[in-house]
């Protein structure tokens, strides 16, 4: 038979007094609740641990002090795990764990998490780049307490608030004829070889922009790294459509780039934050609150290229 931890309350709480009506008295309960909390107890064990007088005085046999003693021990550790728990939803310390698909997340997030992470010498970050399902099969099995994400085809059991919605862009060579155009079309970037960004989500919507001109597309490389494609635009492989942008216009290999806005009208990506509302700890929402007002402000933290 299972023994609840109010019943174990009950037992330790009249053997400390020696009387059950004392006992119901502190506890704000009745005499018979703990009559029988006691009886519970002593069948469970099918021992005699106490010794009830008439005038409702009680005192414990042998195996009855032995048994208190445990409990005693027992109702102090979960109160100590109580505890615990409060101060680990409270505090701006321990561990945070972020999973991140969201390939420009290196322009953006370090300056996120600066805004309150230097204030606390106790957190420990833990950032794992992945893609956009297992990152959402992680903050589901618990491995991450939040995960930025592309939240087109979301599950439905995560958690999520949106954080900015991306256009998509042509980005070219410093050199390119497009350069010096304040915007292009998708037809005129079907002419062009492309570079694709060949990641889970990424890929098929990239070829869904160009479905009304996939006979004029040209594929000059693949590659599932945002830096790659950079690197291969500015070695002058082709043009890319990307959604968002780092803050420098130079790819790895130090050659320029020129990100042009769409005039055609396509659908965003949507940039979005996973994680528990029901109980977030609090450094969890203050990660949460700090991305939300990094976004909420206009300028080129945003990351996006947009028509004027």
């Amino acid at each position: 038979m299972a023994i609840s931890l109010k019943a174990m309350e009950y037992f330790t709480t009249a053997l400390r007094h020696g009387n059950i009506s004392k006992a119901a008295s502190e506890l704000n309960i009745a005499a018979s609740a703990i009559g029988a909390a006691i009886d519970q107890i002593e069948a469970a064990f099918d021992l005699t641990l106490t010794i009830r007088q008439r005038s409702r005085g009680i005192e414990a046999t042998a195996s009855g002090r032995h048994v208190a003693k445990k409990f005693e021990r027992l109702l102090e550790d979960y109160a100590a795990v109580l505890t615990e728990g409060t101060d680990l939803k409270q505090a701006l310390s321990g561990t945070l764990r972020i999973g991140y698909y969201a390939p420009i997340a290196p322009a953006f997030l370090p300056p996120i998490l600066a805004s309150f992470v230097p204030k606390w010498d106790s957190i420990t970050l833990h950032l794992d780049e992945c893609d956009n399902d297992s990152a959402q099969d992680g903050l589901l099995q618990g491995r991450y307490d939040a995960i930025l994400f592309v939240s087109e085809g979301v599950r439905p059991s995560v958690d999520f608030d949106v954080l900015i919605q991306a256009p998509a862009y042509c980005l070219v060579p410093a050199g390119h004829a497009f350069a010096r155009q304040s915007s292009v079309t998708v037809a005129q970037i079907a002419r062009q070889p492309l570079v694709v960004l060949n990641r889970p989500v990424a890929a098929p919507y990239y070829q869904s922009l160009f479905d009304a001109h996939a006979n004029d597309i040209t594929i000059a490389a693949y590659a599932n790294s945002t830096e790659m494609v950079r690197s291969l635009v500015s070695a002058g492989h082709g043009c890319a459509v990307l959604n968002m942008q780092p803050l420098t216009q130079q790819s790895y290999c130090g050659a320029s780039l020129v990100s042009l806005p769409i005039s055609d009208p396509l659908p965003p990506l949507t940039l979005s934050i996973g994680y528990s509302k029901t109980r977030p700890r609090r450094l969890v929402q203050h990660f949460v609150n700090a991305c939300r007002a990094h976004f909420a402000e206009e300028g080129p933290q945003q990351c996006l290229v947009a028509l004027k």
